[in-house]
């Protein structure tokens, strides 16, 4: 079953804003297993000219993944999730998330395209301060193998 193109342009967000804090990156930070001394040490990234500790360029996926009520899980978009698999994903910072950070996620369906026999859905996700200082972009794509009509 291809994926319904009726759904490319909905928008969903986050029912609540993200609050970044020092654990969860280091957290994060272990897990990638990245050892640069700002994401742990707010003396080291004042040394690098930052406020306080700064989250790893991919902690933003942390953040794209809460984005609510999610319409690519509703059963008129056609998703399939065993023939799912991930494409790409990629970041643009505008600033390094930081420690005290509150940030909103807000999603949108860009674009489904037909690739072969299969289908990308292409999703664009931005990461904002509640003043409404974009921090984040971020694109995703998932690939629905053999869906293609």
């Amino acid at each position: 079953m291809p994926l319904n193109p009726d759904y490319v342009g909905r928008t969903f967000a986050a029912p609540e804003p993200y609050e970044v804090s020092r654990e969860k990156i280091r957290e994060f930070a272990e897990a990638i297993g990245d050892p640069q001394p700002a994401y742990v040490s707010a003396e080291a990234a004042r040394k690098l000219g930052y406020p306080d500790v700064i989250a790893p360029p991919t902690f933003a996926v942390v953040l794209s993944a809460r984005s609510g009520e999610n319409p690519i899980f509703e059963p008129g978009m056609g998703m399939q999730y065993e023939r799912v698999v991930h494409g790409e994903q990629s970041f643009v910072h505008h600033r390094p998330i930081t420690v005290g950070d509150v940030l909103w996620v807000s999603s949108r369906i860009a674009a489904i395209e037909v690739a072969g026999r299969h289908e990308r859905l292409r999703t664009e996700t931005e990461i904002r301060t509640g003043d409404g200082e974009l921090v984040c972009t971020s694109v995703n794509v998932l690939m629905s193998r053999g869906t293609a009509a």
